[in-house]
């Protein structure tokens, strides 16, 4: 478990601060947390991978919350944090769990596509600066998450990413984000998201961070959920839908 510590340093570049500690590893798996490792199969003493998630309690409603996902970035591409997520969705499931919710940013395009197309869930609400990355809030880069929800009673079926159909309501404009349209009302729309955002520069990833929630913050508001991630050669869009 205090390998797991240096998964998260290693996958995100977490300070001491940031990391979730062994200590909660611990004391989560003997109260009902689900904690994972993923190894490699010449080295079963160091992990790449983890997923970590607890039971969450609302409303008379149990469920189970994914805390971290984090893969090495090494051994991004090779399927790993699919299985480490199908792992965390059995043992869910055994506990007699039948919902999984999480968050990720929106802006972080691979996410995405495992989150929706890969694993099948989709995105519920949207949450403006939902943590406060940095020492200092009013200098950080807005971290806004978008909130998953995983039927875990569905089987689960990869789907590949299909090409965008629908109204558009948020393009790209060069590099950065054009004007966001509020006024939709068709039963399926799109939001554009850069496919590499890091690449960009911090003034138009910040465009894109306010286009992102207008667009997405109002149509989830709005009764639409996140259900797909479309491609279109090196274009990607959110696919909205109305929720019934």
């Amino acid at each position: 478990m205090r390998a797991l510590e240096d998964v998260q340093v290693q996958a995100w570049g977490y300070s001491d601060r940031e990391v979730l500690p062994a200590t909660m590893f611990r004391i989560g798996a003997h109260t009902g947390a689900v904690v994972l490792a993923a190894y490699p199969l010449d080295d079963p003493q160091r992990p790449f991978g983890l997923a970590y998630g607890f039971p969450a309690l609302r409303g008379g409603q149990l469920w189970h919350h994914s805390h971290l996902l984090a893969v090495h970035p090494d051994w991004r591409g090779c399927g790993a944090a699919v299985a480490l997520k199908l792992a965390q969705r059995a043992r869910a499931l055994a506990q007699g769990l039948t919902r999984m919710t999480w968050t990720f940013d929106p802006l972080v395009a691979r996410n995405a596509r495992l989150n929706l197309g890969k694993l099948g869930a989709r995105a519920v609400s949207y949450h403006p600066e939902w943590y406060a990355l940095g020492p200092s809030r009013e200098r950080a880069f807005p971290a806004d998450r978008l909130m998953i929800e995983w039927d875990l009673t569905r089987p689960h079926a990869e789907r590949p990413a299909p090409p965008p159909q629908g109204e558009r309501v948020l393009e790209a404009a060069g590099t950065a984000p054009g004007p966001v349209t509020l006024a939709q009302e068709a039963p399926k729309l799109l939001a554009e998201v850069p496919t590499q955002a890091e690449q960009l520069s911090e003034e138009d990833r910040l465009k894109w961070r306010y286009a992102l929630r207008e667009a997405l913050g109002t149509y989830l508001g709005r009764g639409y959920a996140v259900t797909d991630f479309a491609r279109e050669g090196d274009r990607a869009f959110y696919v909205l839908t109305r929720s019934p």
